[in-house]
């Protein structure tokens, strides 16, 4: 055993340059997969796994028409005035 053995515990870096490669892409998929487990929780603490709509969740968008009724209910049109403006509703392109 010569002193350049004895030195290196016969360790010689024999994987060269494709030990190097192998490393660095091993090392990013870890990393990667930390990144994405942390996105995971964050996203799953917010309550939406899905990533539809918005945090915090804005208003429900209701619809023309029972928009209308609400109005009509509440009093602030009359009869006449809500017919007229739900026929005009339905007859939009």
């Amino acid at each position: 055993m010569t002193e350049e053995d004895t030195m290196m515990y016969g360790w010689y870096g024999g994987a060269g340059v494709w030990g190097w490669v192998v490393m660095g892409i091993v090392m990013l998929l870890f990393w990667g997969g930390v990144a994405a487990v942390v996105v995971l929780l964050v996203r799953g603490s917010r309550g939406g796994w899905g990533g539809r709509g918005t945090y915090p969740p804005g208003p429900q968008q209701e619809d023309p028409e029972h928009i209308l009724a609400q109005r009509f209910a509440r009093g602030e049109i009359d009869e006449t005035e809500y017919r007229a403006r739900l026929d005009a509703l339905r007859r939009r392109p």
